[in-house]
């Protein structure tokens, strides 16, 4: 029965963890960018757009679909930079255990 004690206070504080780490990645901001710095996108720890500055350099009649395709290359790149970010939290969280196949954080 001990080992049952220490298991269920080991899921405890696991649970409080991921709590913490959960509002560590809401709290975090994510830079993405493309066009050389011309579009740039940020995202929260979660991946919810909080942010999109686009030069106005780009902003001229007939440029509208570079436009469209700059701004989904940053939205990429910060989504990237995003799940990686989670990915290096979760593994400070759960330390050396291994995962479930196809495991993540809901985004």
């Amino acid at each position: 029965m001990k080992d049952l004690t220490g298991l269920m206070k080991q899921a405890q504080e696991m649970q409080a963890r991921m709590g913490s780490m959960q509002a560590e990645l809401d709290d975090l901001e994510i830079i993405g960018t493309s066009g050389g710095g011309l579009v740039t996108v940020t995202l929260s720890g979660k991946g919810n757009l909080k942010a999109l500055v686009i030069d106005d350099s780009l902003i001229k009649p007939g440029d509208k679909e570079i436009l469209e395709d700059l701004i989904i290359a940053a939205h990429a790149d910060a989504k990237a930079k995003t799940e990686k970010a989670a990915a290096d939290k979760m593994k400070e969280v759960m330390g050396d255990i291994p995962l479930p196949p196809g495991f993540n954080l809901g985004f």
